[in-house]
């Protein structure tokens, strides 16, 4: 256990911790960029304003809280809990051994549903998911990728982000393909950026893969994927002349 003064610290503790360092109008300003109102994706989500460098430096304050208590961190309805479960789980994670990271990767997929935004997916997929599957088989890439879920689809095309930066590419084009034609633009926009990520590192491999599927793709993952070409091909592909 985590003990600081006189007691353990649990998750209520870290939760009460939070609404004390919460700032209400950093909240509202939170609010409305992560479309927490009727209908918008993060509809219902609760912020009470505390800051990002703020939960990674009590990251590093609680990195040794047990896995029952960053679970009930990863189940509390305040976004900035979830969050700072998250970044606990990626410190542990890199730090862990082998039994302790498979404990750490079988809770996060346990727990997808509370991986409920941009941001939390953002901070974590590739450092865990990504990390833990590379030297192993990708099939779980491919069960998120197709699935019904907004956020596991975009924790598949994250995770690979983990594989772009060791210069492997294969399983960001796998997963692209199938979400090429994603309902959700969260999605459709992460797969625009991994494919950017591709391209900033080997473009010919990036333009192997659009060049046959650019004129079916959505406008901002287009956009997203060729943000880094020279203009004249960027235009090209633009106007569907590549």
């Amino acid at each position: 256990m985590v003990c600081y003064g006189a007691g353990i610290v649990k998750a209520p503790d870290i939760i009460a911790r939070l609404r004390k360092l919460g700032d209400p109008a950093r909240a509202r300003v939170s609010r409305r960029f992560f479309k927490t109102g009727p209908g918008e994706y993060g509809e219902g989500d609760i912020f009470v304003g505390v800051p990002v460098p703020r939960l990674r430096k009590l990251a590093q304050a609680y990195r040794d809280l047990p896995l029952p208590e960053i679970t009930r961190l990863l189940k509390s309805p305040l976004h900035e809990a979830r969050l700072l479960a998250l970044l606990i789980l990626v410190a542990r994670y890199r730090a862990g051994d082998g039994p302790s990271r498979e404990r750490i990767y079988t809770l996060y997929l346990e727990n997808t549903r509370r991986i409920n935004s941009w941001d939390l997916v953002d901070s974590s997929a590739e450092q865990i998911i990504g990390a833990h599957l590379r030297g192993r088989g990708r099939s779980p890439l491919y069960s998120l990728a197709r699935s019904s879920l907004l956020w596991e689809r975009r924790i598949a095309i994250m995770a690979t982000f983990h594989f772009i930066r060791r210069g492997e590419f294969e399983e960001t084009m796998r997963v692209a393909e199938i979400l090429l034609a994603d309902p959700e633009a969260l999605v459709r926009k992460a797969v625009g950026w991994m494919l950017r990520e591709v391209g900033n590192r080997d473009r010919t491999v990036e333009e192997k893969f659009l060049k046959p599927r650019y004129q079916k793709m959505d406008r901002t993952m287009l956009r997203s994927a060729i943000e880094k070409f020279p203009g004249p091909l960027r235009r090209r592909y633009l106007r569907g002349e590549a």
